[in-house]
């Protein structure tokens, strides 16, 4: 029980982190929305438009992370017996889709208007652009870092698990290239006074945007449709089931996550013959209480016995399903 607590605890604690980094990552995303489209308007610079509309994406995006984190963690009820964890999946693919609409296309937009139209130079207004731009760069990079920062503190590639944390760090990620890529145009169009350059950007940012919403759902549509527990958790259940002295073999291994940390468990196992009806369902009881604590994931166990004792027909007591460490 004491390791049961022990990790919901550090389970919270790692959520107030990433609700921190996700409200730094929304702070700076409204105030650099703001700075971005006022330059943008004030130079008549797609780029910069583009950029504007990128930071609102994101700032939507993470109040829907913020829904993620608050409503994931609810307990499990009648109506949801297997929990909420599923809800961070949801509310990342919804951030995944803002990022497509409101940052990809609006940019593809600007891009091809400045094409077809031109844009208006205004040089006031683009050395204004540019320091917007900079101290975009500069608010965007703190908050990358502080998303990279935490991630190490979750384990390296281990942190990126959580999918509001990942989406953060790829919008700061692709917040601080795209800034980049809207100066350079930017530059250009200044410097040979063809708008082409900047339009360029613009769709360059678009294209970019596109490919990180369409990577980020599609990370959340396997979550969402039932993905398997990580290979090494699955290997661990599969080798302890094997270890357990009245486990003949392991026919059968399903699991699928529920949650960030959470899985349900499903194993047809054939036991060794000779065993009372009492004695499985004790073995069985035994067996989910040993791999729930091995593997905390494990958070519903269910064991199917396919060798019943004495030939029974009947479905044995062992083949129903409990909540890990009952």
């Amino acid at each position: 029980m004491s390791g049961t607590t022990s990790d919901k605890h550090a389970k919270k604690k790692a959520d107030r982190r990433t609700r921190v980094t996700v409200l730094v990552a929304l702070t700076a995303n409204l105030v650099i929305a703001v700075a971005k489209a006022v330059g943008g308007l004030l130079a008549g610079s797609p780029a910069l438009l583009s950029e504007a509309a990128h930071s609102v994406a994101d700032s939507l995006n993470e109040v829907f992370l913020l829904a993620a984190l608050r409503r994931s963690r609810r307990p499990a009820d009648k109506r949801h017996p297997f929990g909420y964890g599923k809800e961070r999946f949801f509310w990342s693919l919804l951030a995944a889709v803002g990022i497509f609409v409101m940052g990809g296309c609006f940019s593809f937009f600007q891009g091809f208007e400045a094409l077809r139209n031109g844009a208006e130079e205004k040089l006031s207004g683009y050395v204004a652009g540019l320091i917007v731009l900079g101290v975009a760069f500069v608010a965007e990079g703190v908050s990358l870092l502080r998303a990279l920062h935490q991630v190490r503190r979750q384990g390296g590639k281990g942190g990126l698990r959580d999918p509001a944390l990942r989406t953060v760090v790829a919008e700061d990620g692709t917040a601080v290239l795209g800034v980049t890529v809207a100066a350079v145009g930017m530059v250009l169009h200044m410097v040979t006074g063809q708008v082409v350059w900047e339009a360029s950007a613009s769709l360059a940012i678009g294209a970019l945007l596109v490919y990180v919403a369409y990577t980020l759902g599609r990370e959340a549509r396997d979550q969402l449709i039932g993905q398997a527990a990580d290979a090494e958790a699955a290997d661990r259940i599969r080798d302890l089931l094997a270890e357990q002295p009245e486990i003949d073999s392991v026919e059968a291994l399903f699991t699928m996550k529920t949650g960030l940390d959470t899985a349900l468990v499903a194993a047809r196992v054939d036991l060794m013959p000779g065993l009372d009806s009492e004695r499985v369902e004790e073995v069985a009881v035994r067996i989910k209480r040993t791999v729930s604590e091995t593997v905390p994931e494990a958070d519903q166990i269910f064991l199917d016995i396919t060798d019943r004792p004495a030939g029974e027909a009947r479905e044995s007591p062992a083949a129903t399903g409990e909540r890990g460490g009952a």
